[in-house]
């Protein structure tokens, strides 16, 4: 692989995702993240309720991939998610693959 060519990793979250989830989700996706050394993982949404938990959760998935080197990238969000993650202000924070 070129050193430019990025490393990625697909995985998918499924609801419900609870607060007391968060903290596990996060070191699930460090150790997958630990394991590949990938830069990009994409992050599959598309069966996620659109909810204040579920950016939450997404957002500390980012924060925890940036401090390995990764970046997190949404995959399929619904409109009603794309739409509060714009209103939280982390449309930046949480970027989306394009189609």
């Amino acid at each position: 692989m070129a050193a430019s060519e990025a490393q990625t990793i697909t995985f998918a979250l499924s609801p419900p995702i609870a607060r007391a989830d968060l903290q596990q989700l996060c070191e699930c996706l460090c150790g997958l993240v630990d394991r590949t050394g990938a830069d990009v993982a994409l992050c599959d949404v598309s069966r996620l309720d659109p909810s204040a938990v579920t950016v939450d959760a997404l957002a500390r998935l980012q924060l925890a991939a940036r401090r390995r080197g990764c970046e997190v990238r949404l995959r399929r969000p619904s409109k009603e998610l794309r739409r509060l993650v714009d209103f939280m202000g982390l449309a930046d924070v949480l970027p989306q693959m394009p189609d």
